[in-house]
């Protein structure tokens, strides 16, 4: 249920309320619209309680939510949340551009992708220094030290910095050099880690699951929610389907449905839905056209010798070219691209 109080609610009144809410066995959830406060309980099973919370002090009305995610649901909230990292803001109206390696191999590939990326107007970098692969023999990342890589691109480049969390016993190390921690498509799912990461409170770009509808999405986007953080950023990155002439299927079509059921942003990832650098360009494209809020690419200027997901990683040519046509299609689209905090 969703509790909106009055304009002219005093904040004695709201804290009687969450109160009220606390005593019926719930958790309270303060969202602060933009004429009005609204309160919602976590945890109800029913409408049956409604009847203690109507009659309070400054309660305009109380209003069921049908949503099995009550947070995430624009049910709850009507304006789109704009989700704020740094100077870059998802879900402002400008289209932000994430860029940079699928994971930090060195100092040097790293700062040199980073610099790249920043000069052809990506807004934010990411970079993997935890790595979780299909093979066990696979290039896991470099750990910490990847981490303080990332820290230093950050420092040179103004950009601020987006990497995974693989499990809950890293998450706060990841949290103190991190800007955005982002859950991967294969922890979608990881109720522990979403509940140790919501706990953290800071930003989250949370992937699509490989074989995930919309509603276990936004169900996963609630754990992050329900457990301290407001600030999720949903990504479609493709899903698994029969098809054989891409890594995953770009699911363009979830787009515009999320948008009507959600007020989180969302943005999209061509790089691992393609596979194939050639396609990324047309894909991200598609993506925008479709309403996204943004894109993640992976750069790479070495991407032969590269020692994950070289295939799929844009040349710095292909991504200024990315820019370029997007700048043109965003102008379009009635839009505009975000440019970084020191242009």
């Amino acid at each position: 249920m969703l509790v909106i109080m009055n304009a002219l609610t005093t904040e004695a009144e709201i804290e009687r309320v969450k109160e009220r809410i606390r005593e019926l066995g719930y958790k309270d959830h303060h969202i602060q619209g933009q004429t009005n406060v609204a309160i919602a309980l976590i945890g109800n099973k029913g409408t049956q309680d409604r009847i203690y919370l109507e009659g309070l002090p400054g309660v305009q009305q109380v209003i069921p939510i049908s949503k099995p995610y009550k947070l995430a649901s624009r049910e709850t909230r009507q304006e789109n949340t704009v989700v704020r990292v740094g100077g870059v803001a998802f879900g402002s109206g400008q289209v932000a551009m994430i860029a940079g390696p699928c994971a930090v191999e060195t100092r040097e590939q790293t700062i040199h992708i980073a610099k790249l990326v920043a000069e052809g107007g990506a807004v934010m970098m990411r970079g993997g220094a935890y790595k979780p692969r299909t093979s066990p023999y696979s290039f896991q990342g470099l750990g910490e030290p990847g981490l303080e890589i990332l820290a230093e691109a950050r420092e040179q480049t103004g950009l601020p910095v987006v990497t995974e969390v693989v499990d809950p016993g890293t998450a706060p190390l990841v949290a103190q050099y991190a800007d955005m921690l982002q859950i991967g498509t294969r922890n979608m799912q990881n109720f522990t880690l979403l509940k140790e990461v919501g706990k953290l409170g800071m930003p989250v770009l949370l992937k699509r699951g490989m074989s995930a509808n919309l509603d276990e999405t936004l169900m996963s986007a609630e754990y992050l929610m329900s457990h301290g953080t407001s600030d999720v950023v949903v990504c479609e990155r493709g899903v698994r389907t029969f098809g054989n002439h891409a890594r995953n299927t770009l699911d363009v079509s979830i787009i515009p449905v999320f948008k009507r059921v959600s007020h989180l942003p969302i943005i999209v990832d061509p790089s691992h839905a393609a596979g194939d650098r050639l396609s990324v360009i047309p894909l991200g494209l598609a993506g925008v056209g479709a309403g996204a809020d943004g894109l993640i690419v992976d750069v790479h200027h070495d991407p032969e010798h590269a020692l994950v997901d070289g295939p799929q990683a844009l040349l710095p040519e292909q991504f200024t070219e990315l820019m370029d046509v997007l700048s043109r299609v965003t102008v379009a689209l009635g839009k505009s691209l975000q440019v970084p905090a020191s242009t």
